[in-house]
């Protein structure tokens, strides 16, 4: 991707009530000029104000934003107009005939971060932001656009390179009687824990980012559909009382205390059934192999024992005992089993509270989980383990006054530091982060 050309996408999915058409670069304006009609187009008389006129046949709301105060840091001019795909199209194609490039890929935030409007961490929050499929992934994505692990990153990178400023010190000056730092390597300890705490959060990133694969597993008419369809809040799975009415898997996605799952309703596990049934069957037990967590849902108007003992013997670890049906039978003494336990009425909602603090739980490996301030992604992680496992060897050589050595690791980590925030990055990096985003962001 260059940075010199002027280029144009739309901004928004065409098809809805609006359309929107982005154009950036040294000559948004020129641009905008050429195929505005109807009046004053907007420009840098009138910034980030809307002005009405036409582009082509349709009418269209302009707006021009110069830069550096823009999204990109460069001019940026945006047409508003009707959505459907007929008349945006129009709109871009006027546009492009004017002489505007089409944007690639992510094209908008890598000229942002090229610009120094984000950095990498925040150019990759606005990725996490649009793909968000949860509340708290949303939050998540939010915080680290607003810059929170780019400063947590920004604070122990500068003591680093403090730390390495007085070792290279120690070097330049190794006679004079100057203020030496004695507890460098002192420092360096509570450095390292930050780092591997940061590394350590990258589970919950991959949990929010990635999702929870949950599996509702059981017995025929145990009530697994009744369940699926209380999770989603409406009616995706047919719900009967004849047995193996559900033949095949189904998945749908939702969340469950923020965290986003992809939800998988299997068909009853049991002996016999016809052809099509079994087929179903095995595909439920693939899907208890692939399970994250897994809501083994058991009938407690039926015979408890049996159910429990179903269970133990087909259950993953990650298995939570759902006792269904109370409201049928909701004196009934229920067997032990060694997996956490929820007492449920899918029919009437009793018990899904608690289910969902379970579920979170299960997910968080706390009962007493909160919201992550921060969480970092597979790239981050390889880079702060990377700076984390070097910083002991520079504490040792700090030790023994080896001043030369001990920069070797302080500025392996510093590096390290700057490839996650994009100070220090390969531009093949680059190319694999921003093209994952879609035209137009």
């Amino acid at each position: 991707m260059n940075t010199t050309d002027t280029i144009c996408a739309p901004a928004t999915a065409i098809g809805g009530a609006i359309a929107v058409i982005r154009i950036a670069g040294p000559d948004a304006w020129p641009m905008l000029q050429k195929v505005w009609q109807g009046g004053m187009p907007p420009g840098p008389t009138c910034p980030r104000r809307m002005v009405l006129g036409r582009v082509g046949g349709d009418q269209v709301l302009g707006v021009f934003m110069p830069g550096p105060h823009s999204y990109t840091g460069d001019d940026v001019a945006e047409l508003h107009c009707h959505g459907g795909a007929r008349a945006a199209h129009a709109v871009l194609a006027a546009v492009r005939e004017a002489g505007c490039r089409m944007a690639e890929p992510g094209e908008f935030t890598f000229r942002a971060f090229a610009n120094g409007k984000i950095d990498l961490v925040q150019a990759e929050a606005v990725g996490d932001l649009v793909a968000a499929q949860s509340d708290m992934a949303l939050h998540l994505a939010e915080r680290q656009l607003a810059g929170a692990l780019s400063d947590e990153l920004g604070r122990l990178r500068g003591e680093l390179v403090e730390i390495l400023a007085e070792c290279e010190s120690h070097l330049d000056f190794p006679d004079e009687e100057l203020d030496w730092d004695n507890a460098l390597a002192v420092r360096l300890g509570p450095l390292c824990a930050r780092l591997e705490t940061l590394t350590r959060s990258g589970r919950a990133g991959a949990l929010l980012r990635e999702g929870v694969r949950l599996v509702i597993a059981g017995r025929p008419n145990a009530g697994k559909s009744s369940l699926l369809n209380r999770l989603l809040g409406y009616e995706r799975a047919i719900v009967t009382d004849i047995a193996g009415t559900t033949r095949d898997t189904l998945e749908e996605r939702t969340e469950i205390r923020g965290i986003p799952v992809r939800l998988i309703d299997t068909a009853g596990l049991r002996e016999g059934g016809d052809v099509i049934e079994r087929i179903g069957m095995e595909r439920s037990r693939e899907s208890l192999r692939t399970a994250e967590v897994v809501f083994w849902v058991l009938d407690a108007a039926a015979d408890p024992q049996a159910e429990a003992a179903e269970m133990a013997a087909a259950a993953p670890p990650c298995t939570v005992a759902v006792w269904n049906k109370m409201d049928v039978a909701p004196e009934v003494g229920l067997p032990q089993v060694a997996f956490p336990t929820v007492r449920i009425s899918a029919v009437t909602g009793a018990g899904l509270e608690e289910l969902a603090d379970t579920f979170a739980a299960m997910v968080w490996q706390e009962k007493d989980w909160r919201e992550p301030e921060i969480a970092v992604n597979a790239r981050h992680q390889e880079q702060l383990h990377r700076a984390s496992t070097v910083l002991p060897e520079a504490a040792k050589l700090i030790n023994a006054g080896e001043w030369e050595l001990a920069a070797i690791p302080l500025r392996a980590a510093i590096e390290a530091i700057g490839r996650i925030t994009g100070e220090t990055t390969d531009p093949d990096v680059l190319e694999n982060i921003f093209s994952r985003f879609c035209i137009g962001k």
